[in-house]
């Protein structure tokens, strides 16, 4: 053998002498124990593991399992909205194609609707909508009624939401606008 081996050789045996001087004394002491107490320690030993085994493995998979039913409600929830979403989509793709003047006079409908709080203004194939103060409810029904009564697409919008409601411009594309 050359000296490297020989190295090599002695650095392998060295933890293993190491952990077995450290051992040494603990089996002296197990061996020194009375039955009952070894069987003591085993069974808290077994406690132990299994605690801990509780901690790592089940609790966790059974916190997981517990949340699973809302997770699929929402994820529920949120298919059935795409699916009325697509549904939507495909009929306003079947719907027949409308003349302008039919989607001005649409749009113009509906922002009658929010009275003074929008101003309607065309721009060629576009129409600027500038709203002062719009509820929520009032802006989504308005756009739900731009899309499937005139068929107009919101291409830019520039609003701020305050305490009594949304302000700014909206712009949508009227006929095969862009």
């Amino acid at each position: 053998m050359n000296a490297k081996t020989k190295s090599q050789t002695k650095a392998q045996a060295q933890p293993q002498t190491q952990t077995q001087a450290l051992m040494a004394p603990l089996q002296v002491k197990w061996a020194a124990l009375p039955a009952r107490e070894k069987n003591l320690l085993l069974l808290a030993g077994v406690a132990l593991a299994l605690f801990v085994t509780w901690l790592v493995a089940v609790q966790p998979a059974l916190r997981i399992l517990s949340a699973v039913p809302a997770q699929r409600a929402v994820v529920d929830l949120q298919w059935q909205a795409m699916q009325q979403r697509a549904a939507e989509a495909a009929e306003l793709r079947g719907a027949s194609p409308m003349s302008p003047e039919q989607s001005l006079a649409a749009l113009k409908a509906a922002t009658e609707r929010l009275g003074d709080k929008a101003r309607m203004s065309v721009q060629g194939e576009r129409v600027v909508l500038t709203l002062t103060d719009v509820g929520t409810a009032e802006l989504r029904d308005w756009l739900s009624e731009a899309r499937s009564g005139a068929r107009a697409r919101p291409v830019e919008a520039t609003l701020s939401r305050a305490a009594q409601g949304y302000s700014g411009t909206l712009i949508v594309a009227v006929g095969g606008a862009l």
